[in-house]
């Protein structure tokens, strides 16, 4: 294991408006080494304004595990693949974690 540290992995959320996008989004980026792992969260709701409406409507979020340097490729793809006009795509920087895990992030994706 080639190890990372922590500062060079991000957490990318992301929803989506059902099960089956969100399964599309994750196989995508994981099997294309855009990510080392999604876990989804389902069942969540959304309220929001949009287009000068109020909404309310269930999605899915994804919670991605990846590194900083492939999120400019990772928010590209999930752009092209997402059905929303404007998607939720929000990136948190990790400021510490498991070193063992840190270092199966590195080794899974470039």
């Amino acid at each position: 294991m080639k190890g990372m540290e922590a500062t060079e992995m991000l957490l990318v959320w992301c929803s989506v408006a059902n099960d089956s996008e969100a399964q599309r989004l994750a196989e995508t980026v994981v099997n294309e080494r855009l990510a080392a792992c999604v876990h989804l969260f389902p069942s969540g709701r959304s309220i929001y304004l949009w287009q000068g409406a109020l909404h309310h409507d269930a999605e899915v979020m994804l919670l991605i595990k990846t590194q900083r340097a492939l999120y400019p490729l990772l928010e590209q793809r999930l752009r092209e693949l997402h059905t929303y006009q404007v998607p939720e795509i929000l990136a948190v920087g990790v400021e510490q974690g498991l070193p063992a895990y840190l270092a199966w992030v590195a080794d899974t994706i470039p």
